[in-house]
């Protein structure tokens, strides 16, 4: 006679490109919801940045005082050394430090950070001549797909929050575990969220190089 455990199959583990779609999938509202905050704070930036021009100044004034400017203006001639300080940036500076840190240290601390940084970013975007409005252009796809990566690590963050305040929604024994589910989360979303910071830090870099000449010399 054969055994209950014989003719039981084994579940296949879930192949690890496709865990992070999974966590998404499970928290689609959550998801769909920092989507809407995320690009809904970063659009009245925008705005506000354009009723209020002295605002995106003062922004660039800062950005000249500490040398990014001058930096950026030598970099833009070397694309794959400005895409690697793009991706270090963006990976360390905002994903790291911005969203995943804190969000280790204090629940949904990243979230309110990546708030802030998001409607910091939607000012400091608007341009301040004609020029600029043309290197808007390829420089709205960078945008969305570094804002997408950032707001995968905010879901991450949100994930970590609720794992760790509220362990028996995840179904986890005690928060401790559920700390080191949320961690897990976080892991893996930190994966397709990586490879969109290295497609926007590429196509950052060459398409300020190569595309917003030619545009500027086509549309002016």
């Amino acid at each position: 006679m054969t055994s209950f455990q014989e003719t039981t199959p084994i579940p296949t583990p879930l192949p690890l490109r496709r865990r992070p779609f999974k966590v998404i999938r499970e928290n689609k509202r959550a998801y769909l919801i920092i989507n809407l905050v995320t690009y809904g704070l970063a659009t009245i930036g925008f705005l506000i940045g354009l009723a209020f021009p002295s605002l995106n100044a003062d922004k660039v004034a800062a950005l000249e005082d500490d040398g990014t400017v001058e930096l950026v203006s030598w970099l833009i001639n070397i694309p794959p050394l400005f895409a690697l300080v793009i991706l270090g940036v963006n990976v360390f500076r905002l994903s790291l430090l911005t969203i995943v840190l804190p969000s280790l240290i204090v629940p949904f601390a990243g979230l309110a950070l990546f708030g802030y940084w998001a409607f910091q970013i939607g000012i400091t975007l608007v341009p301040a001549s004609p020029e600029g409005w043309v290197a808007l252009i390829p420089h709205s796809l960078t945008f969305v797909i570094e804002l997408q990566a950032y707001v995968l690590l905010a879901l991450g963050a949100y994930r970590m929050g609720k794992s760790w305040l509220f362990p028996r929604s995840v179904g986890a024994p005690n928060r401790r575990r559920g700390y080191v589910q949320g961690l897990k989360q976080v892991g893996l979303l930190a994966l397709p969220a990586l490879v969109l910071l290295i497609v926007g830090a590429v196509w950052e870099a060459y398409s300020l190089r190569y595309f917003v000449h030619p545009l500027i010399q086509l549309l002016l």
